[in-house]
């Protein structure tokens, strides 16, 4: 619910300010990517699953049953994070264990919490 006191009392642009904003904006395609990366931090299973792989690699039985979730369940998670180049895949021998890419996707997770945290 928006107030009088979250909104300008009238119309006025600061060109410069404006420019400014505009010249930092990344394109179209690069702002799409970075919406359907942030769309999986949204999700709570997928969001567990990250979570779970940030300082160990598991497989899908595993992480089933740290969830709770049946293992086509799961790697359906798995595949969407793949796809977004959020998790990566490490074969032994006939298992498959995950873990987070890169320590990017690791700083994101400790920042979210941390801003948790420090807005409660």
């Amino acid at each position: 619910m928006s107030n009088e006191h979250d909104r300008c009392q009238e119309f006025c642009v600061d060109a410069k300010a404006l420019a400014a904003a505009e010249k930092k904006m990344p394109d179209q395609a690069t702002l799409n990517r970075l919406s359907r990366m942030f769309g999986a931090f949204g999700d709570a299973n997928r969001l567990k699953i990250m979570l779970a792989v940030a300082d160990q690699d598991l497989c899908v039985c595993e992480l089933g049953e740290l969830l709770g979730m049946s293992a086509p369940a799961v790697s359906h998670h798995l595949r969407r994070l793949k796809d977004l180049s959020l998790v990566k895949t490490r074969r032994q021998g006939k298992l498959v264990y995950y873990s987070l890419d890169d320590q990017h996707i690791r700083d994101l997770l400790v920042i979210g919490q941390a801003h948790l945290q420090h807005s409660s």
